[in-house]
C-alpha cells in the first residue's frame, strides 16, 4: 500500500482528504460542547473585520495550488516534504480536537451588512462551528506551507522567486484573517504555529536519514 500510494500521489491526496473531511464531519456533528472554552485577554482587543474572509477563504484555494505546483515542477522528494508533514499535523490536530474538545466564544452576536463580505462571513458562521479550533489547521497549515516556498530550490529560479514573498504575505494575512473573523483564538494560533515548527523541525531530522528519504517510501 505504501508503494502504490508513492506511485501515485494524486490518489494518496485524495484519499487523505475523503478522511479528512469524514473525520471533521463527524467532529461538527458530535461534538457541539467544548469540554475548554479557549480565550485570552489579547482575543478582547482584537476587532473583528469581515474583510479577512479573502484571506481567509485563500487558504482552500492555496493548499492544492502549492500540492499540485510542487508535484508536477519540483522534484518528488520536495512534494513528500511538504505532503507528510502537513497530512500528519492535520491528523494531530483532529486527534486533539476529539481527545480535548475545544471551543470559542468570540463570534460577534451578529454580522451586519448586505455586501458579499458579509453574506461571506455568514456563511461561513452557518456552515463551521466555534468548536475543533486548538491548534488552528488554519495557521498550521498555512506555515507548513510558507516553509515550503523558502525550503524548495525550484523558487530560486528568477521567475519564481517572487512566489516567496508573496507567500510569506499570504501566510501572513490567514493567520491574522483567522482572529479578525473571531474564527480562533490567539492560543490556537499559537499553537498552531508550534505544531509546524515542531513537525518540520522532525521532518528534517528524518530527511537526513538517508535511508528513509519519502521519494523512497
Amino acid at each position: 500500500m505504501r508503494n502504490w500510494f508513492s506511485r501515485h500521489p494524486v490518489w494518496f491526496m485524495a484519499f487523505y482528504m475523503v478522511f479528512y473531511l469524514t473525520v471533521f464531519h463527524w467532529l461538527e456533528v458530535h461534538i457541539t460542547v467544548p469540554d475548554i472554552w479557549v480565550h485570552c485577554r489579547l482575543d478582547d482587543f482584537i476587532p473583528f473585520c469581515k474583510y479577512a474572509i479573502v484571506p481567509y477563504l485563500a487558504w482552500f484555494v492555496w493548499i492544492p495550488f502549492t500540492l499540485f505546483y510542487l508535484l508536477w515542477k519540483a522534484p518528488r522528494a520536495d512534494f513528500w516534504r511538504l505532503c507528510l508533514p502537513l497530512f500528519a499535523g492535520m491528523t494531530f490536530a483532529l486527534a486533539c480536537y476529539i481527545v480535548l474538545p475545544t471551543g470559542l466564544y468570540l463570534r460577534p452576536y451578529r454580522v451586519y451588512g448586505n455586501d458579499i463580505f458579509a453574506q461571506a462571513v455568514r456563511l461561513l458562521y452557518a456552515t463551521d462551528t466555534p468548536t475543533s479550533v486548538c491548534p488552528s489547521i488554519h495557521v498550521f497549515n498555512s506555515v507548513t506551507l510558507m516553509l515550503a516556498y523558502y525550503r524548495s530550490r525550484i523558487f530560486d529560479a528568477p521567475q519564481r522567486r517572487w512566489m516567496r514573498p508573496a507567500a510569506a504575505v499570504l501566510c501572513v494575512s490567514i493567520v491574522l484573517a483567522t482572529v479578525l473573523l473571531k474564527q480562533h483564538s490567539c492560543i490556537d494560533v499559537m499553537m498552531g504555529i508550534l505544531l509546524a515548527l515542531v513537525l518540520d523541525s522532525a521532518m528534517t531530522l528524518w530527511d537526513n536519514d538517508t535511508s528513509r528519504v519519502p521519494e523512497r517510501l
